[in-house]
């Protein structure tokens, strides 16, 4: 229940598919970009692309952030973009304020399902 605009965003993910560095085509960009445009305040961690360079339709620059318990909170809401095998999504669920899973990630997850949006 807060808008978009101003909002702090943290995107898991933004390779083409789980488990690879493949950004050709990736959903992902596009999904930032909209956010972006929005208002929210972006960034994005992704194991496999350390970096997002402008190209391609996408027009910014950002650097894949670290994944770590303390600074979940910090977001209004955690967007899973790519499902990466490597990320701990009971953890991220147990200390986001919000999950928009579009993977189907949290599946396995049995707390804090209130939290976890479909998209």
């Amino acid at each position: 229940k807060k808008t978009l605009n101003g909002a702090k965003v943290l995107c898991l993910g933004a390779a083409y598919k789980k488990d690879i560095d493949d950004m050709r085509e990736s959903p992902s960009l596009r999904v930032i970009s909209l956010l972006k445009e929005r208002g929210a305040e972006v960034r994005y961690h992704d194991p496999y692309v350390p970096r997002l360079e402008k190209g391609h339709g996408f027009h910014y620059e950002l650097t894949s952030v670290p994944l770590s318990p303390e600074m979940l909170g910090e977001y209004d809401a955690v967007v899973i973009l790519t499902d990466h095998s490597c990320i701990d999504y009971a953890m991220v669920v147990q200390r986001s304020q919000c999950v928009i899973d579009t993977r189907n990630a949290t599946k396995p997850v049995g707390l804090g399902r209130e939290k976890i949006m479909k998209a």
